[in-house]
Order: C-alpha cells, then sequence, then structure tokens
C-alpha cells in the first residue's frame, strides 16, 4: 500500500480498518455491539473516537475491564493514568473534599486549590512559582499564549509540524496535526511552524549534521520576522516518542533570552514523572519560562490542568487569562494533591527510571528476534517502536502494525499506534515488574503470530 493512503489503516489516525472490523465481528458480543451502536447513533462521529472500539466497565491499576468481563492491560490510558487507574489515595481526598466543598464560586479560594498550588511551586524549586488551573491542558496552552502577548507585546509564535498542543481553535493553530487541522482554516493568526525534532533527528544521528541545526533555523526565523513572542514545543514528543539532545534545549533557551522570547513547553502527557523525573524538562538542565501539565494531574478521575510561569511574568491582573468555572475546584485540587504525594510516597518517579532499563532491554530483545523492529525510543515508562517492512528500506509497516495491535488487544493488551507504524507503549507508573514482563510476552507472541 502507497504511503499516502496508510491512514485508512492506522489507529491513531482514523478509527476504522480491516483488522478492527473483523476483531470486532469475532471479539464483542451482541449486547457490546448494541451499546456500540447506541454510541454511533447518539454521539457525533469524529476521528480518533465515535464510532468506538470496545465498551469497558470497569478499571484498576492497569487494568480496564470491557462489558465481557476481560481485563486488558492499558498501556495506552489517554496518558492520565501514571499512579494507576482507581487509585485509592486519589479516590479518598476526592471524597473527603466532596463531603465537604463540591464547589467553589470563582469569588473565593479554597485550601485544596491553595494547598495544590503550593506543591506545584515547590517541585520546581519556586522557579516556577506562579499557577493559574484550567478544567483541561488545552484550556492552559490558551492561557500561556495570551500571558505571551501580554508579557512580550507580540502576537507571533514559533510551534513545529506534527506537534499536539489539544483541539481547541487557538490550540489546533500552534499544533501541527493535519488531522486537527484540515477543513477548519483560517486558523489563529501569527502561526509560524518549523519543522519537528524527528525531521532533523536523521541527520545528527547519521553524523552529517549537529543537533542544533534546528535551533539556528529558529533563531534565522526570529530575527527575520521581528514579532516572535513565544515558541511552544513539546518537551518530548509524547506519540511517537521524539526525544531531542540536551544539546538542543540548551542552545534554545539561550536563544530565547536573547531575543526576548518566552519558552513555552508542554508537558501535558509527560509530566509528572512519566518521563523518569517529575518534569520532563530536567533532564535538559533548563528551566522554561511557561509550562503545562493536564491529564495524569487529575489522577485519571478529574480532569484538571496547570500552567506554572516565572513569577516575573504574573502581570495580568486587569486581564482574564483563564477565569474558567471550575477553576479552583477543590475535589480537583484534592485528587491532584493526592497525585503527587502518591508518586512521592511510593517512588514512583525513580521507580520509573529503573523501569525503563528494563523495558529497553527487553525491547531490544524483541528487535533482535524480529527484522520489522525498527527504531527504538524510549525515555522513563514512554517508548516508541517503529515498525517497518525491513531495516534497509525502513518502509513503513502500516498493516502489519495494525494487525499487531488488533492481536495484543485479544491476548489482552492495549495500546496506541502513532504515525501508522509505531507502536506506543505508556503504561501507568504503578506497573510491577511481573506485569511488564506480560505485557512484553504478549507483544513477543503477537508478533510471531502476524509476521511470517
Amino acid at each position: 500500500m502507497k504511503e499516502k493512503n496508510h491512514f485508512i489503516l492506522s489507529e491513531g489516525d482514523v478509527n476504522h480498518s480491516r483488522s478492527r472490523n473483523e476483531w470486532q465481528n469475532s471479539y464483542l458480543n451482541d449486547q457490546t455491539k448494541q451499546i456500540l451502536e447506541d454510541d454511533k447513533r447518539y454521539f457525533l462521529h469524529q476521528s480518533l473516537s465515535t464510532p468506538c472500539l470496545n465498551v469497558v466497565s470497569e478499571c484498576e491499576g492497569i487494568f480496564l475491564t470491557d462489558e465481557q468481563g476481560r481485563d486488558i492491560m492499558d498501556f495506552h490510558g489517554n496518558a492520565v493514568h501514571q499512579v494507576g487507574y482507581r487509585n485509592p489515595a486519589v479516590i479518598k481526598a476526592m471524597k473527603d473534599a466532596l463531603d465537604l466543598l463540591p464547589f467553589s464560586p470563582r469569588r473565593y479560594t479554597n485550601k485544596w486549590a491553595v494547598q495544590l498550588a503550593k506543591e506545584l511551586t515547590s517541585l520546581t524549586d519556586n522557579q516556577l512559582s506562579k499557577v493559574l488551573f484550567a478544567p483541561g491542558a488545552t484550556s492552559a496552552i490558551g492561557m500561556a499564549l495570551k500571558l505571551a502577548r501580554l508579557a512580550t507585546g507580540k502576537h507571533k509564535v514559533i510551534s513545529m509540524w506534527d506537534s499536539f498542543h489539544g483541539a481547541s481553535l487557538d490550540a489546533i493553530s500552534i499544533g501541527g496535526e493535519k488531522l486537527f487541522r484540515k477543513g477548519l482554516e483560517p486558523l489563529l493568526p501569527g502561526t509560524i511552524h518549523v519543522p519537528s525534532i524527528d525531521s532533523y533527528r536523521p541527520l545528527w544521528e547519521g553524523h552529517s549534521g549537529d543537533p542544533i541545526q534546528l535551533v539556528k533555523y529558529i533563531e534565522y526565523t526570529i530575527e527575520k520576522d521581528g514579532e516572535i513572542g513565544a515558541i511552544v514545543m513539546e518537551t518530548i514528543r509524547n506519540t511517537d516518542v521524539q526525544i531531542p539532545p540536551k544539546v538542543f534545549y540548551q542552545e534554545l533557551r539561550r536563544v530565547c533570552d536573547r531575543h526576548g522570547v518566552l519558552l513555552i513547553l508542554d508537558e501535558t502527557p509527560i509530566g509528572l514523572g512519566r518521563t523518569g523525573k517529575m518534569f520532563a524538562y530536567e533532564h535538559y538542565d533548563i528551566i522554561p519560562d511557561i509550562v503545562v501539565l493536564g491529564k495524569g494531574l487529575g489522577g485519571g478521575v478529574f480532569p484538571l490542568a496547570a500552567m506554572l510561569a516565572k513569577e516575573e511574568l504574573d502581570i495580568a491582573s486587569e486581564t482574564a487569562l483563564g477565569h474558567y468555572t471550575h477553576e479552583k475546584s477543590p475535589v480537583g485540587a484534592a485528587a491532584s494533591s493526592a497525585v503527587i504525594s502518591y508518586l512521592k510516597d511510593n517512588n514512583l518517579v525513580e521507580r520509573t527510571a529503573y523501569l525503563e532499563q528494563l523495558l529497553n532491554k527487553r525491547l531490544n530483545e524483541l528487535k533482535e528476534k524480529y527484522i520489522q523492529i525498527g527504531d527504538i525510543r524510549g525515555i522513563g515508562l514512554l517508548f516508541a517502536v517503529e515498525l517497518v517492512k525491513d531495516r534497509t528500506s525502513k518502509e513503513r509497516a502500516y498493516e502489519e502494525a495494525d494487525r499487531i495491535m488488533y492481536t495484543c488487544l485479544k491476548k489482552g493488551l492495549s495500546f496506541k499506534v502513532s504515525k501508522g507504524n509505531v507502536i506506543q507503549l505508556c503504561p501507568p507508573l504503578t506497573i510491577t515488574e511481573e506485569e511488564l514482563e506480560k505485557a512484553i510476552q504478549i507483544l513477543d507472541d503477537s508478533f510471531a503470530e502476524v509476521i511470517q
């Protein structure tokens, strides 16, 4: 199949494929199929969502349980499940807040929200000492864009092709994924896209270039344009796990400082321990001007995001940056504080760095076994396994990735497929070594079954 048509196979781009139809027809009973039909009937259809894959009824730890009672190890989880599904500490904290103050009007604050703000800023050693909360990270990105305009007096933003920063109109304007942008123009003016990290990676890995070539291009753009106020980036690309080298960010930080440009890092799916550090930017020995958190911040229960900013950016007292109805939710803040405490009390961040070594070792053993496994990239408990027809041509193996995903689902393992051929593995940080080994065995068995 030609590369330009790969989207008809990719679970990461659309929600239909030949393998999916075969899986649903053979694996789902009539009751489940009826619920899915009702879902299709009442919800607007959209890529990545309705029509849905299956029906789930419970979740706990690393597992989803579907309507037919089957347990599924979830290595996808929309990146909300750092502390596992239905974490008892998170649930208890929310119930305690719910019994006392289920809602806090905007004119008032509350002890739960203030406590969470203290905890988040302390995690940055108070280098990012100001906070705003929002119902979701898309909204937090919007707040960051507003703050950058106020602080710099400039409305233009540099971001990357293939990036994702949320699904609202301003977020898809700076985002670079065609799936979210097509048919929705005109978008927010002043967005300037530069090539993605992975487009430059082969140069420095092949020793025909250096890691700061892209930074030089960014600086050239800043100098020529003159009206750029911010750069927005995913610290590490989540969906297909693109990991910039340290020198890239250190030079980018210097460029931003030279030109008075704010560096906004989006850590929505990768913050809070996912990469083996509480914040992914810690791997690079830099401090951004603004960082955005979301997803796992709410413990896989409550939708909550946060924008953390430097003290000197507290300049919007006469402008409403967010002002969301549930901005300082006591229940959401209680859940988030419980997440932070659970990560610390159980040493999950440090343990994630250890499990990275185990997962990397096991995946590279699979690479030795199957020539269809190309590049393996990982940090913490976030890994990408690229599938190719063969390592010489590096032609992307779209159909094989699709078939492997559904074969794994039959065996009780769920994960995301990105770009049509990249298996993304993103388990809860609470996963045991035994569970991790079981998941790799399922992956191994599925490769053996699919690839002849």
